[in-house]
């Protein structure tokens, strides 16, 4: 990370409420697919690392025999239990742990998966941690949402959310520099995953695009739900004026949709995964 930010406890603090609601889901069947390309056939065992409310540990686990879903923060990993208890979802065991307390003893991996989580840790010791505990021909798993922007994008029969304008409301009342707990992102969120797992010693890293293309309707208490699942706009670091800022955000929503219906194009689901050599 950054030399200017630190992990700490309040990173999304008061955010896990918010996720489902707030959060666009990957595209569908994004799980059956990479099952698919991974050869998956219901026996080994997952980690989610950075596992949220389980968005992706609760669909996934169902082509292992066994899943583990880590986080660090409480919050989300009630969430995640909900989630998996009302989906019928009962091979989960949910960890309270940050990726650089692995290997913490929980043994032995078929697939570990970073959903957007994989930058807030220290990258090249959590790789090379994951690589000792994948069995031999294990996978590592990144997932985020495709950030091209699509050549063709689909008409929308309702405003878009005005994100640029939440940005600017944000800076207003946060500052201009990004939030990430009691630290700041100076320099924005790091890239490079596939240079990160090279140097930790995988193997065969490739590409999936599973598209979604689907365009959605989004209401105003969805949009406000995204930014507060967001850890630059996490509720605990507008404090006592976290009541002014929704007010204010609730106005921009208005101005841009006065129905309160948006709608948006989901994006593409991009999955870089490579594999731990048969052979040291």
């Amino acid at each position: 990370m950054p030399e200017d930010w630190r992990w700490d406890q309040s990173l999304f603090r008061g955010s896990a409420g918010y996720y489902e609601q707030g959060r666009l889901p990957y595209a569908p069947g994004y799980a059956d697919r990479l099952a698919e390309v991974l050869g998956l056939d219901g026996r080994g065992r997952l980690l989610d690392v950075g596992c949220g409310p389980g968005t992706v540990t609760v669909p996934f686990a169902g082509h292992f025999a066994e899943a583990v879903g880590m986080d660090p923060d409480p919050g989300m990993l009630v969430v995640a239990g909900r989630r998996a208890d009302s989906l019928g979802v009962r091979n989960v065991t949910w960890v309270e742990a940050r990726a650089e307390d692995l290997p913490r003893g929980l043994g032995t991996f078929r697939v570990v998966v970073f959903a957007q989580s994989f930058h807030w840790t220290d990258r090249d010791r959590v790789a090379a941690t994951v690589l000792r505990m994948l069995e031999p021909g294990g996978w590592i798993v990144h997932l985020s949402d495709l950030k091209t922007p699509r050549a063709d994008p689909a008409p929308l029969p309702h405003p878009a959310p005005p994100y640029d304008r939440i940005a600017a409301l944000t800076r207003e009342y946060l500052g201009d520099v990004r939030r990430a707990g009691q630290g700041v992102l100076v320099h924005g969120t790091p890239c490079g995953e596939r240079e990160v797992l090279a140097r930790a010693g995988f193997a065969g890293l490739s590409r999936l695009v599973v598209p979604s293309g689907a365009v959605v309707e989004r209401s105003e208490d969805d949009v406000v739900a995204w930014g507060f699942s967001r850890s630059d706009m996490a509720p605990h670091l507008f404090g006592e004026r976290m009541g002014d800022f929704e007010r204010d955000l609730r106005e921009v929503l208005r101005e841009a949709s006065p129905d309160g219906v948006f709608a948006e194009q989901l994006p593409d689901t991009e999955i870089l995964y490579g594999h731990r050599p048969a052979q040291p």
